[in-house]
């Protein structure tokens, strides 16, 4: 067996092409489409400053998982230049994404008995999955094989931590997350909640605050009370850089960290979460 592998992820991770194209990692990009005219699209087709936009003036953005077809067509030419493959994949918690990638990693692996192919479910969110990704390319730079890596990724899943804070309650109940009556009330009252993915890789609501700012420094007392020493720190955003840069500075001032990178929220995490999504993630003692 070749120790030579192939990091892939798909785009729920957050991170700009650009930058897994410079950590050498190859990118699947998920499926969206408006509801007005149903034209399929791909994460990130559109700049994501049209697509926030045409959020706020109405459009309505659907999302889906990822089909064996496109792993079909990801991980066959991977193979055909024989190396292996390590797959980092949006939660199952949250999609079938993982699911399908395991259906074709067990065809495939038929078919190329010589070779590996491994479907880790990260459990993990935007950049979540990017912190989780961000691991990986980091226990293949240190030499661990694919097995070594993927061995080490599982034994961290649960200390991922997502801790994020939406601006508008619609596209929460829109998603079924909050009930009608929850957003109607909270919008009126400006109650922003504090939302956390948990050890399934649910998302789960943990906690409301009255205004934006209160919400995000809630988000970063949350990284003060699990954050483990050493961790990367990541921020993503939906359009809210400013949100971004004052988290960014809370951590710094009150709490003595450093973040590692602030990404955009695509196309594909944004139409369930909405535009002014900001979010916060670090390796914790716990989830």
């Amino acid at each position: 067996m070749s120790e030579q592998y192939v990091l892939v992820t798909d785009s729920a991770c957050d991170l700009a092409p650009a930058l897994l194209e410079q950590w050498d990692i190859r990118l699947i990009r998920m499926p969206f489409l408006f509801t007005d005219d149903g034209v399929a699209r791909q994460d990130l087709e559109l700049p994501l400053k049209d697509f926030y936009r045409q959020m706020r003036e109405g459009r309505v953005a659907k999302t889906s998982a990822i089909n064996e077809d496109a792993y079909y067509q990801m991980f066959t030419p991977i193979l055909e230049e024989g190396k292996d493959i390590l797959y980092l994949a949006f939660s199952s918690g949250l999609s079938v994404t993982c699911e399908n990638s395991k259906k074709v990693a067990a065809d495939l692996s038929s078919r190329y008995p010589e070779r590996t192919i491994r479907s880790v479910d990260s459990l993990a969110a935007s950049a979540g999955e990017g912190l989780f990704v961000y691991l990986a390319k980091m226990n293949r730079e240190q030499g661990m094989t694919l097995e070594e890596n993927a061995a080490s990724l599982e034994k961290e899943i649960h200390h991922v931590c997502h801790w994020f804070t939406v601006e508008d309650l619609k596209y929460l109940k829109r998603g079924g997350r909050i009930s009608t009556a929850t957003a109607l009330l909270g919008t009126a009252l400006n109650v922003k909640p504090v939302l956390h993915v948990d050890d399934e890789g649910h998302l789960i609501k943990m906690s409301q605050t009255h205004g934006r700012k209160k919400s995000i420094r809630t988000m970063a007392a949350h990284l003060g009370e699990t954050i483990r020493e050493g961790s990367p720190v990541f921020i993503s955003n939906a359009d809210c850089m400013e949100d971004a840069e004052f988290l960014k500075k809370i951590l710094k001032e009150e709490y003595g960290v450093e973040t590692t990178l602030i990404s955009e929220i695509g196309s594909v995490i944004g139409a369930h979460s909405g535009p002014g999504t900001l979010a916060l993630f670090f390796m914790g003692t716990h989830r």
